[in-house]
């Protein structure tokens, strides 16, 4: 006699195969997009970072070239900055600047209290101007007197 029976064998999945499977791949899309959503938030930080930078170059500039000039003007070097108590940078006092506006650098009302600085749209240019986008940055600027002849700017 011959047996004529077939084996018959499972072709499809089971549903814990199937849950695996879903498991791995909802990991895979989940890590994928994890991974572009840091990337986003590194590059909008090395962005804010290198405009912070800048804002910051821009200050100490700007204070040296009001030295520069009270220099060619043959006036003492810290006239206008912080010769006098009533000066807008006095040692200890916060004062900013704004090179859009005036050469001159604009008293804060007290330390860590100096105004958010603006942002034109069609320039790029920062400044004070109330028209202007509001942006997360600040400009501050305090000068410590070293000796007669030398500060510090911060």
């Amino acid at each position: 006699m011959t047996n004529n029976q077939q084996s018959t064998t499972n072709k499809g999945f089971t549903i814990i195969e199937s849950l695996i499977s879903i498991t791995i791949l909802v990991l895979a899309i989940t890590g994928a997009v994890s991974a572009v959503r840091i990337g986003i938030l590194s590059y909008t930080f090395s962005k804010d970072q290198v405009a912070a930078f800048y804002l910051a170059q821009e200050g100490f500039e700007q204070i040296r070239n009001i030295r520069d000039e009270n220099g060619l003007k043959n006036i003492h070097w810290l006239n206008g900055i912080s010769y006098l108590s009533s000066d807008p940078c006095y040692f200890g006092k916060a004062c900013t600047v704004d090179p859009v506006a005036s050469s001159l650098p604009i008293a804060c009302s007290s330390p860590g209290n100096c105004p958010v600085l603006r942002q034109n749209q069609s320039t790029g240019f920062f400044g004070y101007d109330s028209s202007w986008t509001p942006t997360i940055f600040k400009r501050q600027i305090i000068l410590t007197s070293i000796n007669s002849n030398e500060i510090s700017v911060v």
